[in-house]
């Protein structure tokens, strides 16, 4: 998630520049054939083009609309899951008079965070990050789950063989959920828990789970693929035909070479913002536009942390170049 002010003007041209090359060349061509060779019939009516940029205009509008709402989910998922994190830290704190199991309960917790960072940050078929685009953006910041290796990670919070018990089991964070909830079963038999709070760390669990599923949802859904198709084809043959409509108003002006910058700026115009809504799709793949999930995982675990009475606390997770991942 980008956290300065703003993109700079030439990071978002490199950003976009491939397309920004293509339409030069759909600009220019135009113009040879019609100017240069004497092709006049190479006109399109300016009232087709319009009615197609306007259909293209809602369209755009649409799926960015669409994708800025998912982000926006994922956000306001993850800001659920740190309220719910703190709070889960405050009830085994003051529950549970054992402090090692506390710390236990808390680091299982964290364990449990990083084990669905990682999930977030799989790969695919449908996501944007490793377009040469995004990949090249990529240089500006580095993501953490991409540094270390998972069970590098997992390991300053769990024993090996807790690891071990969900190593082979396909949703890794949906266990760690399930060893939390024998945990405090266990808590309740052998220790004075009264039963109002060992009801209300399994409903703390149970946000757990939902707050999960929330994230999976948005992880493993796409948007949908028929409106992304539809709006890159009227995107792309909008840009094809611009220039098309554009020579016979500019001829007789006659400024014919004004269609080429003319027709690239209207037609930069479509392609980033399609390019903006692609980039904004997939909340949790990478990208520099996306929820910044490892910055909130290490907040929540410097709080809990504190809530512990630990002093040795990692650092928080800085922004790179106004990116915060």
């Amino acid at each position: 998630m980008h956290v300065g002010k703003s993109y700079k003007l030439s990071a978002f041209l490199f950003w976009t520049r491939r397309k920004l090359y293509t339409l030069i060349i759909l600009g220019t061509l135009p113009v040879v054939l019609y100017h240069l060779l004497g092709l006049k019939w190479l006109v399109v009516p300016w009232t087709v083009v319009s009615l197609l940029g306007t259909a293209t205009a809602f369209i755009v509008g649409f799926k960015n609309t669409q994708t800025y709402s998912r982000t926006w989910n994922a956000q306001t998922v993850w800001t659920n899951i740190s309220n719910t994190s703190n709070t889960w830290g405050i009830m085994c704190r003051d529950y549970i008079e054992d402090r090692e199991l506390v710390k236990r309960l808390v680091y299982r917790h964290f364990a449990w965070l990083t084990v669905l960072r990682y999930q977030m940050r799989e790969e695919r078929v449908w996501e944007v990050a490793g377009k040469h685009h995004n990949a090249e953006y990529q240089r500006y910041y580095n993501i953490p789950e991409r540094q270390s290796a998972f069970e590098d990670e997992i390991l300053k919070y769990i024993p090996k063989e807790e690891l071990a018990a969900i190593a082979g089991t396909r949703n890794k964070a949906t266990q760690l959920l399930a060893l939390q909830s024998a945990g405090i079963k266990t808590v309740y038999e052998g220790q004075p828990v009264l039963p109002g709070q060992f009801i209300e760390m399994q409903r703390m669990l149970n946000n757990f789970f939902g707050q999960q599923v929330q994230c999976e949802s948005l992880k493993d859904t796409p948007y949908p693929r028929q409106y992304s198709i539809i709006n890159t084809i009227f995107v792309r043959m909008f840009c094809f035909l611009l220039p098309f409509g554009m020579l016979q108003e500019f001829d007789k002006l006659n400024m014919i070479w004004l269609v080429i910058p003319f027709s690239v700026i209207i037609s930069w115009m479509y392609t980033s913002l399609e390019q903006v809504g692609e980039s904004t799709e997939n909340p949790f793949e990478g990208s520099a536009n996306d929820v910044p999930i490892s910055q909130i995982c290490r907040a929540i675990e410097i709080d809990m942390r504190e809530m512990l009475g630990e002093k040795e606390l990692p650092l928080p997770i800085q922004p790179q170049n106004d990116i915060a991942v």
